[in-house]
């Protein structure tokens, strides 16, 4: 008796799946890889077949391989490629680029994080170069570097996980931690080494990032976190601190504030920047940087102002009851 060609295939897939082997007792089907095996054979079987077909089957969780992907017009069978269980991307995930194909046991998933945990890392080791050893001529070169590269990793994680759709609950809280973390420390210690000028500018920076995560996570326990979620003077703010930051690291110690000509019609403001100078080292940076570092680093306050102001606007209808 003869059945027809897709009824064979589809109990032959059946009996593939893992789930039906886990059903009955390996000493009469065997484990899942078995009845891999007895697809296998039964793909044999469907080659040449004069019936058109669409068979698609499936692995379960455990991360095992497609049986078979298709049979249509003239029997011809393909094996779908299966997928490594350690790259658990997202679903609207873009196809495996040549490093991903290339060590497809990496688990790319957790890339961002591991770039949120060395942003987290490069932390403490930026603040101790920036004070030891004290005898250090590329002082500011290293720095700077540091501090570029925990840059673009903020850049960088975000991107990875909106492409690889892939997030995490740590993940989504220890970003922005980082981000500000690296940001606070650098402009703590350019306050020390430069003064006033600096650390008025900071000041309004820290302050305003405060007040904007409280407003948040206030925000957040009432439903209306998107009200006040990133946005475009947000990002230019960041942006500009970041770079400032990177081009005022560059600076040499022992480079103050007397070099920049329009710093001496601020008073006292204008007084600073000796640094941990050591008699006969010459100190490796670029001394221009620093007029205009600072002038980028007054527009990052201003627009820290401005972009704050726009998150608390928002939220005023819930701020003063009216909502």
């Amino acid at each position: 008796m003869k059945y027809p060609i897709n009824v064979i295939a589809g109990v032959s897939v059946l009996l593939s799946s893992p789930v039906m082997s886990s059903s009955f007792s390996p000493a009469v089907f065997g484990r899942a890889t078995a009845g891999v095996k007895n697809a296998d054979r039964m793909t044999l079987l469907l080659r040449g077949g004069g019936e058109d077909a669409s068979i698609v089957s499936s692995s379960a969780a455990n991360g095992g391989g497609v049986a078979l992907s298709a049979v249509s017009g003239g029997g011809e069978v393909e094996e779908a490629p299966s997928t490594s269980s350690s790259s658990k991307v997202g679903p609207n995930a873009p196809p495996p680029g040549p490093l991903r194909r290339l060590f497809p046991k990496f688990p790319w998933h957790e890339l961002p994080n591991y770039l949120t945990y060395a942003r987290c890392i490069s932390i403490p080791i930026f603040l101790g170069l920036s004070y030891f050893p004290v005898i250090m001529p590329n002082r500011a070169p290293v720095l700077s570097l540091l501090f570029a590269m925990a840059s673009i990793t903020d850049w960088f994680d975000g991107f990875l996980a909106r492409r690889w759709d892939v997030t995490s609950p740590f993940g989504a809280f220890l970003d922005p931690v980082a981000d500000k973390l690296m940001v606070s420390t650098a402009l703590i210690v350019l306050a020390g080494r430069y003064g006033g000028i600096v650390a008025i500018p900071a000041a309004i920076i820290m302050a305003r990032e405060v007040g904007v995560s409280a407003l948040r996570e206030w925000m957040a326990q009432r439903g209306a976190r998107d009200s006040v979620k990133v946005g475009m003077q947000g990002k230019i703010k960041a942006a500009l601190t970041m770079v400032s930051i990177t081009l005022m690291l560059l600076v040499p110690e022992g480079v103050g504030l007397e070099s920049v000509s329009w710093t001496k019609h601020l008073g006292i403001l204008g007084v600073g920047g000796a640094g941990s100078v050591v008699e006969g080292v010459v100190n490796d940076g670029l001394a221009w940087m620093l007029g205009p570092s600072l002038l980028m680093l007054f527009a990052s306050a201003f627009v820290t102002v401005t972009s704050g102001s726009v998150y608390f606007r928002a939220a005023a209808p819930v701020l003063l009851g009216k909502e």
